[in-house]
């Protein structure tokens, strides 16, 4: 099994900033794809942003690329996802997820493991 707790969220201003974080234990965290999904009110989940189990290969969705920015500290167990000039479509709950041990880390089918989420809240 593998707990993910996310941490970060919160109001920010249109094209302001925010960096979430997430802390897992359990299983081998350097075997895990990891990523950040999000979810708005009346919208499915999609997925915002994956990295591989060594951090060197990344996924962007359209919506976020050049303004993010994932990361992962394979020692620390944690994964990060920094984001900038944020817009008021960037609201939703963000969850941080974990594929199957050595899983695709861009494929949504894989992700077996969910965090509780956190709230982001972009003001105009």
């Amino acid at each position: 099994q593998v707990q993910l707790l996310e941490s970060g969220g919160g109001l920010v201003q249109a094209g302001g900033s925010l960096r979430l974080s997430c802390a897992a234990s359990g299983r081998s965290f350097s075997t895990l794809g990891m990523g950040w999904f999000r979810q708005a009110p009346g919208k499915e989940r999609e997925l915002v942003a994956g990295i591989s189990w060594s951090g060197g290969l990344t996924y962007y969705a359209d919506s976020m690329k050049g303004r993010s920015t994932i990361s992962r500290d394979n020692a620390r167990n944690t994964v990060h996802l920094e984001m900038n000039s944020l817009k008021p479509e960037d609201t939703a709950i963000y969850y941080c997820a974990a594929t199957s041990p050595l899983a695709r880390w861009d494929d949504t089918t894989k992700y077996a493991y969910w965090g509780q989420g956190t709230q982001v809240t972009v003001s105009s």
